[in-house]
């Protein structure tokens, strides 16, 4: 499913093979950068919480109250500095970030794809090599080992909605490409997937007998 993309209200012959991956969301940041670009995962809020879960939080005053948030906000761009300074462009979360998050990845140049489904971030693992990153830690002045390269990252649009258009250096034999299945209803371009789908099981199956 991560491998194919549905456009309706476009004649069947529109349909297309792209290289890479297509992210059927837009950027929430977009910070258009040439050349290979440096990319992370992350799977939690890059704005630190104030308190543990299950832990209660008592602000007495005001002022308590906006070093708290004065705190957060300072942390959260210590992170993005960070990023910034291991040449990192892109940040593909599978939480959706605060705004806070969003301003200052747009200070410091990186782009921001956000709310990623677990099979999508599973995929994109898998043909990188890299896990996620974790943002807090005593040491924020370090190298990030767990970076991705991307060769290129832009938006596309399909029909009416705005997609992420990326590419990986791919760790292993697999070379993703992306299926653009198109056609005039919702229910033909269905039609299309499962039979396509069918068509790839029926070869893995063939390819799978000559190898035994």
């Amino acid at each position: 499913a991560e491998l194919h993309a549905a456009v309706a209200g476009l004649p069947v012959a529109s349909s297309r093979v792209l290289p890479g991956l297509v992210l059927r969301r837009d950027f929430a940041a977009y910070c258009p950068a040439g050349g290979e670009l440096r990319a992370v995962l992350v799977t939690q809020p890059l704005r630190p919480v104030l308190a543990a879960p299950g832990v209660e939080f008592v602000v007495e005053s005001e002022g308590q109250h906006q070093a708290s948030l004065h705190w957060a906000s300072g942390r959260t761009e210590a992170v993005m500095k960070h990023l910034q300074s291991n040449k990192v462009k892109l940040l593909l979360s599978s939480v959706k970030q605060e705004e806070v998050v969003i301003y200052y990845a747009k200070l410091y140049g990186v782009s921001v794809v956000e709310c990623l489904s677990s099979e999508e971030m599973a995929l994109i693992s898998e043909i990188t090599g890299v896990s996620p990153y974790t943002p807090f830690g005593d040491d924020t002045h370090g190298e990030i080992a767990e970076a991705a390269v991307a060769t290129f990252c832009q938006p596309l649009l399909l029909g009416s909605k705005r997609c992420v258009h990326i590419g990986f250096t791919s760790v292993c034999d697999f070379q993703p490409h992306c299926l653009i299945l198109c056609g005039p209803v919702e229910g033909v371009n269905e039609q299309h997937a499962a039979a396509l789908q069918g068509a790839f099981i029926m070869l893995q199956q063939l390819f799978k007998t000559v190898d035994q």
